[in-house]
């Protein structure tokens, strides 16, 4: 739920799409293709549409990628979880090929989306809108009663979702016991998940969120912390991305999400933070399970979840074909993982989809997805970089607007990070979170890690984005 707003005037993020050259309409070679692709009407697939699948998104979203319906069966429970199938669309589409390679991925700003395809297809034909019947891919997961996977099945079908949700919905019907049917057994299975994940060393990180919603003809900047079936509903697509993990290192062939497991020595530092900030870290508990018992909205806990992901670096996409990787896993899940449940958003969900499809059915792996997978790590990698430093900087726009007539106030803060004689801190209101400089002949103790603070805001620039802080002085 959002825990504090604050409002800020009319914003123009125009200089931003500029700086971080974002394209605007898609080439008109590609608007034609896509009109013509949303007109097939994709009869030649499995008929799934009696499945009652439900989608859970953002109020606002259009671009629905993933359908979830679980089911209790024998002594475990069936995951069907329809993803768009947007190869349905694309192949055989030169022009919208070469611009999702040219995006990459779909960029999020608050005044709109840089979207991955034509939205005539992202939100349109291609995408899992409810009372339609759509092409999806569909992974059929079967769990036993402690949710270890017993078998996997994946095959292209006609869906049709029953409902669109949103998060705070489900939470809100799940805490009132009138939970959807077709996902009534998500807090249940998301628990299983999460439980095998911290058993298995997996790093969950529930820092709360930024984000900047529309207010009339102004913006709300809002810290968010995370619901629960959010993490739940996150279980599920993590289930997903591990099965197809194993189906390509079984034959061989694909693209793995991997980052390198967290190293001893950073480990060690994580427990010292522990220590210096007085929390509990039980000498049997890995950090994943410390980190879970957290309450994301402390402080402290706030201070050492920034701390955490400190140590989990190093994510990109390692492609193989004819060996499997050296290093195969991904350090937060604490498994080979990949992407595929976001393919309207994620250029790379649409060729490991493809691997996977085709070395389930035992045929070959079609010649355009096997030769894009050595490809797609330094497509992914800049738009990584693009999407990121947009996410970074509406906010860093944002609150330097809100607070440019505040310079010279002070406000209580909290101590997240700490670099020298600088510090990241979050202020308690506005929801701010920004750069500190201590006292430069102190001796660090204007800084703690953790603790609450005294700060007077010295800079507020939106034409740079830039705000910045300095501790005040207390008297003895």
């Amino acid at each position: 739920m959002a825990l504090r707003r604050i409002r800020a005037a009319r914003i123009d993020f125009s200089g931003l799409r500029r700086e971080l050259d974002l394209p605007t309409a898609f080439p008109e070679a590609a608007d034609r293709e896509a009109e013509a692709a949303a007109k097939d009407r994709h009869e030649d697939r499995e008929d799934r549409t009696a499945l009652e699948f439900v989608t859970i998104d953002p109020p606002t979203s259009k671009d629905l990628d993933q359908a979830l319906l679980l089911q209790r069966q024998d002594t475990g429970y069936r995951v069907f979880y329809a993803i768009a199938d947007v190869a349905a669309f694309t192949v055989g589409a030169p022009a919208i090929e070469r611009e999702t390679w040219i995006r990459g991925q779909t960029v999020y700003l608050p005044d709109g989306k840089v979207p991955l395809h034509p939205a005539v297809l992202s939100e349109g034909a291609a995408s899992l809108l409810p009372d339609q019947d759509r092409p999806a891919v569909l992974w059929t997961i079967d769990l036993d009663g402690t949710g270890a996977t017993t078998g996997v099945d994946v095959r292209r079908a006609t869906v049709r979702s029953r409902a669109k949700l949103n998060y705070e919905q489900v939470q809100r019907d799940v805490d009132a016991g009138t939970p959807h049917p077709s996902v009534a057994l998500l807090p249940e299975i998301g628990r299983l998940l999460t439980k095998l994940g911290l058993e298995r060393g997996a790093v969950n990180l529930p820092m709360p969120e930024q984000e900047i919603e529309p207010d009339g003809d102004g913006w709300r900047l809002a810290i968010r912390g995370p619901v629960p079936v959010e993490e739940f509903n996150a279980q599920i697509s993590l289930l997903t991305g591990m099965a197809a993990a194993q189906i390509m290192l079984k034959q061989n062939i694909g693209l793995l999400r991997t980052m390198p497991p967290p190293q001893e020595d950073a480990v060690r530092r994580l427990r010292l933070a522990a220590k210096a900030l007085r929390l509990d870290w039980p000498a049997e508990q890995s950090p994943g399970e410390v980190i879970a018992a957290l309450d994301p909205m402390d402080p402290r806990a706030q201070a050492l979840i920034d701390q955490a992901a400190e140590m989990m670096r190093g994510a990109g996409y390692t492609p193989f074909d004819g060996e499997a990787p050296q290093q195969p896993l991904h350090g937060a899940v604490a498994a080979p993982y990949a992407h595929v449940t976001a393919p309207l958003r994620r250029l790379a969900d649409r060729y490991v989809t493809e691997v996977c499809l085709a070395l389930h059915a035992g045929v070959e792996v079609p010649a355009w997805a096997r030769e894009a997978l050595p490809r797609l790590p330094e497509v992914m990698s800049r738009t990584d970089r693009v999407a990121n430093a947009a996410e970074r900087g509406a906010v860093d726009l944002v609150e330097a607007v809100l607070l440019q007539h505040r310079v010279g106030e002070e406000f209580d803060a909290a101590v997240l990070d700490v670099d020298k004689r600088r510090a990241d801190i979050a202020l308690d209101e506005p929801p701010v979170r920004a750069r500190c400089e201590g006292e430069s002949d102190g001796d660090g103790k204007d800084l703690p890690l953790g603790e609450r603070i005294r700060v007077r805001l010295t800079e507020a620039d939106p034409t740079r984005r830039k705000v910045l802080f300095h501790t005040v002085r207390l008297e003895s």
